[in-house]
């Protein structure tokens, strides 16, 4: 297995000094080239436990390994996109995109070529001198991507990526996503609110029920790949969106 979660917890100490338990104790596995995708209510831990994957985040116990190496902070095998591309106004999408590699201390000019490589791969060439205002929010997503896969890592986090588009472009993004999924030979994994786009991205989807944090179940998608929009009125699909939704009553439920 690429990466390896057991007895995971997150706690936290509020200001009153009360402890609040964000994830309960958290076991699974991610394959290798895996595209796993994460949905939950609110408040439910999704994006903590992204967090402590990405090495961002101390967990409170348990343990995360990649490539059975354990994590215990960022890590460049580890790329991580959130819901905002949070790009630097003042410099252009190449400059933005090269950023971790000054960061890094690393030779920039030896990722200018790689760099090329990404734009083409995410369908955005010609735009490598445009600065953000420039771009809508789709395009600006893809510059976020193309950050995080800069310095080539095995392991590609996305929290709510595509959460702040309108309904067209996200589910463009959604097939452009897949692509760069199956071109870039990466894994994937994906936090979502949306059950049907949970579905639709995965070869594996993580329920999480309400806070503090546990799995409620781990559902196989046995869709057929490559995916079309067209398959979201599906039978089948229909199926896995109701099993989903079985988890939620009529409180703690997820966007649709």
């Amino acid at each position: 297995m690429l990466i390896e979660i057991a007895g995971l917890t997150k706690s936290y100490a509020t200001r009153e000094g009360l402890n609040v338990e964000a994830l309960a104790p958290l076991s699974f596995t991610v394959r290798e080239g895996e595209f796993l995708t994460i949905v939950g209510p609110s408040g439910c831990g999704k994006s903590t436990l992204l967090k402590i994957i990405a090495g961002t985040l101390r967990r409170s116990a348990g343990s995360v390994r990649l490539q059975g190496r354990a994590i215990d902070g960022p890590s460049r095998d580890i790329g991580m996109v959130f819901q905002s591309p949070v790009l630097l106004p003042w410099r252009t999408i190449e400059e933005n995109v090269l950023l971790p590699i000054e960061i890094q201390r690393q030779d920039v000019r030896n990722h200018r070529a790689r760099a090329a490589d990404l734009f083409r791969l995410v369908g955005i060439e010609g735009f490598e001198r445009k600065y953000p205002k420039e771009l809508s929010g789709g395009m600006q997503q893809r510059v976020g991507i193309i950050r995080a896969l800069i310095h080539d890592p095995a392991v590609l986090l996305l929290d709510e990526p595509f959460g702040a588009l309108d309904a067209m472009t996200r589910e463009h993004m959604n097939l452009e996503l897949l692509r760069i999924w199956k071109d870039a030979g990466k894994t994937i994994i994906l936090v979502t609110h949306s059950i049907p786009e949970a579905i639709f991205l995965a070869d594996r989807v993580i329920v999480m029920s309400a806070r503090p944090g546990r799995i409620a179940e781990v559902i196989e998608v046995d869709l057929t790949r490559p995916r079309r929009l067209d398959m979201i009125n599906s039978d089948p699909f229909g199926d896995y969106v109701r099993r989903v939704r079985g988890h939620f009553g009529s409180h703690g439920g997820l966007d649709a």
